[in-house]
């Protein structure tokens, strides 16, 4: 992997060019633990792994993730009402082997295993779970699905305390009403500050947007901020945008507006990709193919000369945290197995398109 100072080096420059603020806000978060720096380095992971003189088993090829680790899991809505249990982050997504992408979530469970309290033969075990189910779910043959009604452990409680939620609630939370109009917080947690510039800009593309569907209505533009979320992509141009919604005193709805930059994992694979329309256009369709129902209000727009995935702010929106999991080996232990059975679900789902290998050779 290199010395201090040269792992420091290609940290610097693969963020090199993020927004300061933002990218100081990634630093401090990547000190506080071994977890939280392999979340925000997944460059580090796929660089050194293709550079391995003794290469890794390839496998079939699946439409991966690319990030996969114990928190890019989570609940969500999705476009048909229901609530879900999924894969939940696609930035670095796309065709890669399947062992590099289960690689990946291994690492990170001996990486996070003294945050959950775990021994050596306590991963062990618990990967031992994790990849029975994968296997299991794989020559299973059929993609799946978990919603509350087939949830248990962490991801029931998950799914039960996100549907008690409502969009009024996560509205409320987060702006205020000043000068008789609603505005976002700036509170330095969540939302930032913009300049006029970029308000703007914002405003304007959201309104382009906004001509292509429905109801053109519910995209008009109430505030904008810069928003604070994730690790691995702080730093990156990222906002919050408080649209009129369904219209009325708690009919506004909050969007994610983000820039997509290239996958990490793409960089170093040699695999001939499909060439997308920009980086948010690839993101938007392998999070499409992979997830069961693809979550509401998901779309890529062009932003000037870069990409940006949108989609709404849900008050079902939350992933599991290793903090839930702590000193909990049997709710450990039956996550890790849903999470086994969710990869492999995604990839049988996800099989046979544009490159990826057909279900045949994943069971």
């Amino acid at each position: 992997m290199g010395s201090r100072n040269e792992i420091t080096a290609r940290i610097e420059r693969f963020n090199a060019g993020r927004e300061p603020e933002r990218l100081a806000l990634k630093y401090r978060e990547m000190c506080k633990s071994p977890f939280a720096f392999f979340r925000g380095t997944a460059h580090l992971y796929w660089e050194d792994l293709a550079s391995r003189s003794t290469a890794m088993p390839d496998g079939p090829l699946v439409w991966a993730c690319g990030d996969l680790h114990f928190e890019n899991f989570g609940s969500f809505q999705g476009d048909n009402g229901l609530s879900y249990f999924d894969l939940n982050d696609f930035d670095e997504s796309c065709l890669a082997p399947a062992t590099w992408e289960v690689s990946r979530f291994v690492a990170s469970a001996y990486v996070a295993a003294p945050s959950l309290n775990l021994t050596g033969a306590e991963a062990n075990e618990l990967m031992k779970l994790f990849l029975d189910a994968y296997q299991s779910a794989l020559g299973d043959g059929k993609a799946r699905w978990i919603e509350r009604a087939t949830a248990s452990g962490m991801v029931r409680i998950l799914l039960g305390r996100v549907s008690k939620r409502t969009r009024a609630m996560l509205i409320n939370s987060r702006t205020i009403w000043k000068k008789r109009k609603r505005r976002i917080v700036i509170d330095g947690e969540h939302a930032l500050p913009i300049t006029d510039s970029q308000r703007t800009n914002v405003t304007r593309r959201l309104h382009e947007f906004a001509k292509s569907q429905p109801d053109p209505d519910f995209f008009r533009v109430l505030d904008v901020a810069r928003r604070v979320a994730g690790l691995g992509s702080l730093g990156l141009e990222r906002y919050v945008v408080l649209v009129r919604g369904d219209g009325g005193r708690d009919g506004n709805a909050l969007l994610d507006v983000k820039q997509a930059a290239p996958s990490s994992l793409a960089r170093v694979e040699t695999i001939r990709k499909p060439g997308w329309k920009s980086e948010a256009d690839r993101v938007v369709a392998i999070q499409q193919r992979m997830q069961a129902i693809a979550p509401a209000l998901l779309h890529a727009k062009k932003i000037g000369r870069a990409g940006y995935v949108i989609h709404e702010l849900q008050p079902t929106n939350d992933r599991l945290s290793l903090k839930d999991a702590r000193g909990n080996h049997r709710h450990l232990r039956s996550a890790v197995k849903s999470m086994g059975r969710v990869i492999a679900w995604a990839q049988l789902r996800s099989s046979g398109r544009q490159g990826s290998a057909i279900a045949d050779d994943l069971i």
